[in-house]
């Protein structure tokens, strides 16, 4: 008899114990069929079950390695998109809800980079002078854009590099989503403020004069990352006043004024790596999401290392928050039925195009 798609108000009412029982027993019984990647941004409810965890750029090398037939990702949107583009046309990606999406991502759309792919025509040609940059942080369809226009995909630790490569083809890029990230990476390559102006994809030229156009080196699309912007100088000020002899580290999404008063600047990977190798005893205010900042907390208290928020307001990337206990055990239920729900799977000819991009940025990584 045929099983029917187990509904999640099913799991609704089931308690969070409860589910990581359902959860270990859903996981012992798919086996080698079944591999959980986690993000370090996500609850450590469901984090402890992935089988690999990372930042976005160490998952997507390990996607290309797995056998198994169902990748279950704990994540957002577009990093399921990404495992899906990267994984074998016979592996099956999930994401537990497809309401985990970035509200960073959604600050770039296809019209809007389109839009943006003409004003700047107006101007200059485009494909012989500007390389499109996306930030992994984005939409399937804008990658898919940068691969139709001789164009890349960066990740947070790789995005100077990336952008030098770009250069390396043409002399101006256009940086989307996060304009943060591309700032901050051109100033470590020595390019001016001035020569990084910020493009508004819904104003005329993107709000910039003919002349601010050709002087540019980069475009700074108009987006952030809500999380990494709560961020302020006054945090680490107060920091430094209480702790003279703490160091300060920020992921690079964090304002600019920010990421140049700290000590070090990098990606969730780099971040967990210089806290992690640092003397015991040492004391750190940590610029980036709150889970990975509280989890990192507690690993160091046996070596004496105090690891601080950086921000008095809670700043939890509430659409990663959204994959929890229930939505996890309800699509390994799911699975092991042979229905397995919130499928991910990325059109051929945008995944196509898309692919080139991804295939591009891990070969100059």
């Amino acid at each position: 008899m045929q099983v029917a798609q187990i509904k999640f108000n099913a799991f609704e009412s089931i308690s969070d114990e409860d589910c990581q029982q359902r959860i270990i027993a859903a996981k012992n019984k798919l086996g080698k069929n079944l591999v959980i990647l986690g993000h370090h941004y996500q609850h450590e409810s469901v984090y402890r079950h992935a089988d690999y965890t990372g930042d976005s750029l160490k998952l997507s090398r390990i996607v290309e390695s797995l056998d198994a037939k169902y990748i279950v990702f704990l994540g957002v949107h577009f990093m399921a998109e990404v495992a899906n583009i990267l994984s074998r046309p016979d592996q099956i990606t999930v994401l537990p809800d497809l309401a985990a999406g970035c509200s960073m991502a959604d600050m770039a759309n296809l019209s809007k980079v389109e839009r943006s792919y003409k004003e700047l025509s107006k101007i200059l040609s485009f494909d012989e002078v500007v390389t499109p940059v996306t930030y992994i942080n984005s939409a399937a369809d804008l990658k898919a854009f940068c691969g139709e226009h001789g164009g890349i995909v960066c990740t947070s630790t790789n995005a100077t590099k990336i952008i030098e490569w770009s250069f390396k083809q043409r002399e101006k890029v256009l940086f989307f989503p996060d304009q943060n990230l591309g700032r901050w990476s051109g100033h470590k390559m020595g390019i001016s403020l001035d020569e990084m102006p910020v493009w508004d994809p819904d104003l005329p030229l993107g709000g910039l004069t003919e002349t601010q156009i050709k002087k540019a080196k980069i475009f700074l699309w108009k987006g952030h990352c809500a999380v990494h912007q709560m961020f302020r100088l006054q945090n680490i000020e107060r920091f430094r006043e209480e702790h003279p002899d703490g160091k300060v580290i920020s992921h690079p999404e964090c304002p600019f004024e920010v990421c140049s008063h700290s000590d070090y600047v990098g990606s969730t990977e780099y971040i967990l790596k210089t806290i992690t190798d640092a003397p015991q005893g040492t004391k750190w205010l940590v610029g980036t999401e709150l889970n990975l900042v509280n989890r990192l907390a507690n690993q160091m208290k046996s070596e004496g290392k105090l690891v601080q928020f950086m921000s008095h307001v809670i700043c939890e990337c509430s659409t990663m928050a959204r994959i929890d206990p229930q939505h996890l055990a309800w699509c390994l239920e799911n699975i092991i039925n042979e229905k397995p729900v919130n499928i991910i799977r990325v059109p051929d000819d945008e995944a196509k195009l898309a692919k080139l991009t991804l295939d591009r940025m891990l070969m100059v990584s």
